[in-house]
């Protein structure tokens, strides 16, 4: 008894079995292969853009066309930097994507905020009306805005190009039903018992657990703000206040559809909206999917 219970105790521990690959499923192997094919067709673009920006004119329409620059040059990014103030455009596009992401922000998530928690006369009517705004094309209203901003004498660019656009009307929804799905009114109501203004409410309690939803918003305002192109196409002229979309239409000019420096040029235009995206992902992907309060 003692030497089998000294060969039971020294035993080694029984091998944990194998385990055997699932089977991939033909439905799951189908879904793989469709989004592998959609990267590829988003990525193409933007990896022959890269590769032409290094690429003499005359090689950039090649056929049949390489992928890899023969001869790679930077001559393009120089004659941009060297003959065009694109550091000027940048800085412009990316001061009023800022500005205009910090008052969307904040107008909308005041907005939404107010239409989700507070019962007030015509509030069914004005949001409908807010919401129906969403259907109507903006090469519909590009002119009448133009000529109220004109009529009112507000139509210097640092102005035309942020106020108009503060208050979106996909911004106010987005909080809206956000504020509804994940601020319980017990937590505003105990705020107000303990004395808090309805501003402080907003800016103490609801602001702080809207922060992924207020990370996707911020996301989606910068990147349309820093990419649109048709508004300041229409209010801006004078080149002091090009925009980077407005620049590198520019460059399309009278010298001749400068290919090479379009491409440098909206490679480096793309930096700051990849930061952008890089930065406020998480956000991003947890704003767009509605969250509840943890308790």
């Amino acid at each position: 008894m003692t030497a089998t219970a000294v060969r039971t105790d020294t035993a080694s521990p029984p091998s944990k079995p194998k385990r055997t690959p699932r089977p991939v499923r033909p439905g799951r192997l189908g879904l793989y292969l469709t989004l592998f094919a959609l990267v590829a067709v988003f990525l193409a673009p933007l990896v022959w853009a890269l590769s032409s920006s290094f690429k003499n004119r005359s090689d950039i329409f090649s056929f049949p066309p390489r992928l890899w620059p023969e001869p790679a040059t930077l001559d393009n990014y120089a004659n941009l930097l060297s003959g065009h103030p694109f550091w000027n455009w940048m800085l412009m596009s990316t001061g009023v994507a800022g500005v205009s992401t910090v008052a969307v922000v904040f107008l909308c998530s005041l907005a939404g905020y107010g239409f989700a928690k507070f019962e007030f006369k015509g509030k069914r009517f004005l949001f409908d009306v807010m919401f129906s705004s969403l259907a109507i094309p903006f090469a519909v209203i590009v002119v009448p805005l133009f000529i109220l901003v004109a009529k009112l004498g507000l139509a210097h660019p640092l102005f035309a190009l942020i106020v108009p656009w503060v208050a979106p009307a996909f911004g106010i929804f987005m909080m809206r039903q956000y504020v509804e799905q994940s601020i319980p009114d017990e937590i505003l109501d105990a705020a107000r018992i303990d004395g808090c203004s309805e501003f402080r409410i907003y800016w103490t309690v609801v602001l702080p657990l809207l922060r992924p939803a207020l990370g996707a918003l911020a996301v989606w305002s910068f990147l349309a703000a820093y990419n649109n192109l048709l508004w300041p196409l229409v209010i801006v002229s004078e080149p002091e206040y090009y925009t980077v979309p407005l620049g590198i239409q520019a460059l399309f000019g009278a010298e001749g559809r400068q290919y090479d420096l379009v491409l440098a040029g909206s490679i480096l235009a793309a930096v700051p909206a990849i930061a952008v995206f890089i930065l406020l992902r998480k956000q991003l992907v947890s704003g767009l999917t509605a969250g509840a309060v943890k308790s």
